[in-house]
């Protein structure tokens, strides 16, 4: 009995699905309407909150343009605070995002304008410049007879004009030369720019023509005849020297070599900045005194000189080239001891004519001066001269411009 009260009591599969399924169906209702009713009243309250905080921005709003209203002064000086302030920071924001590319390129710029710079030095090579300004200087010395007939100032305004001319003129040989020397620069100098390939050789025709263009200008608005007459015969004459054209590119002949060379450097140096001086800036007669002699015979040699040595270092490139070149026919050496041969015949011909001087403090000065640099020379070929490297042959053609300065010097003391 009490099974069977057991056993009726279950209902039947479906039936008790079928309430499963309505209880669910009701618990998910009543989550829904649990949620919906939520998320309603979450969203009246969020509403509400809104609508009070956008009343308390109208209400503020409406206090502050009252105010605005009321002290016209005030706003004013507010609304130009507000705007100041908006233009400070808008303009402190701008720099900064500015700048910032700024510090990540000016290292390159400032890169890119010191290699421009050191190829420029490089092509211009000023150390022929630089060592003939005291050469200049002294010629112009020589001019003047009388320091009292001449301020400072106006010696020094000759002198700077002299300078100025003669700087855009040598700049002219120096580029004329690279320009005609391409390929064997290559060999004996890759670093010059025209031979490493970091100037074209449109770019060198440009800066050749503009120096030579800036010196005759420079001379024909100073007015100064002797300076365009410098600058006429050092182009012409060194152009020849140079330039590949028929009857031209005299770097193939010894003679026309040490010609053109001697005479080029004596116009620029010496006779141009005397006569600058003597003509031009004093307006006297153009009388050379017995000093400038001496100068030209002594110092021509030199030049001279220089025009060997300058090849003793450039052996293995002029034979590349075809040039015939003294230390390409008679060796290094020979022609090496030959140029310390000529060095010490004009410093012979100086002491002869220090020793012929009327003045007896000229003629101690000129012959015990004059003694010493033989002995001085000697010694520097025979102890600091490598006949065998390229880099001490040039160094002993930058000894040769060391000597033109000191012989400038010496000639002053020439009476």
């Amino acid at each position: 009995m009490a099974f069977g009260h057991l056993v009726s009591i279950p209902r039947s599969t479906s039936s008790i699905a079928t309430t499963a399924g309505s209880c669910c169906w009701k618990s998910k209702k009543f989550a829904d309407n649990y949620y919906a009713n939520s998320y309603g009243r979450r969203a009246l309250w969020q509403s509400d909150r809104n609508f009070t905080k956008d009343h308390s921005i109208k209400t503020s709003l409406q206090h502050n343009i009252s105010k605005l209203h009321y002290n016209p002064i005030e706003r004013g000086s507010r609304s130009n605070k507000i705007e100041k302030t908006y233009l400070t920071n808008a303009s402190s924001s701008a720099q900064s995002h500015e700048s910032e590319p700024q510090v990540h390129e000016s290292p390159k710029a400032l890169e890119s304008i010191k290699k421009g710079l050191v190829m420029f030095l490089q092509f211009c090579r000023l150390y022929a410049f630089l060592g003939m300004i005291p050469a200049g200087l002294s010629s112009s010395l020589l001019a003047v007879d009388n320091f009292s007939e001449i301020s400072p100032l106006l010696f020094l305004k000759g002198v700077l004009q002299y300078i100025v001319t003669f700087f855009f003129t040598s700049q002219f040989v120096m580029g004329v030369n690279q320009l005609s020397d391409v390929e064997i620069d290559k060999i004996n100098k890759p670093d010059l720019p025209l031979a490493s390939g970091e100037y074209s050789f449109t770019s060198g025709v440009i800066l050749v023509t503009s120096f030579l263009l800036a010196g005759f200008g420079v001379a024909w608005m100073l007015g100064s005849q002797p300076l365009i007459w410098n600058v006429a015969v050092t182009a012409a004459l060194m152009g020849a020297y140079s330039v590949n054209f028929p009857l031209l590119r005299w770097k193939r002949s010894i003679i026309l070599t040490s010609l053109s060379n001697a005479i080029a450097m004596l116009a620029s140096f010496h006779i141009g900045p005397f006569l600058h001086m003597k003509t031009f800036v004093l307006k006297k007669a153009a009388t050379f005194p017995r000093s400038m002699i001496l100068g030209c015979v002594v110092i021509g040699l030199f030049y001279t000189i220089i025009t060997l040595t300058k090849d003793l270092g450039d052996v293995e490139g002029d034979k590349a080239a075809g040039l015939k070149t003294l230390p390409i026919r008679l060796g290094v050496k020979p022609v090496f001891w030959l140029c310390v041969s000529l060095i010490q015949m004009a410093y012979g011909i100086a002491i002869t004519m220090g020793a012929l001087s009327p003045v007896l403090w000229s003629k101690i000065v000129t012959v015990v001066a004059h003694a010493f640099m033989v002995f001085y020379v000697w010694n520097h070929a025979l102890n600091s001269v490598d006949l065998s490297s390229k880099d001490s042959l040039h160094s002993f053609h930058l000894f040769m411009f060391k000597l033109v300065t000191v012989e400038s010097i010496l000639i002053q003391f020439v009476r």
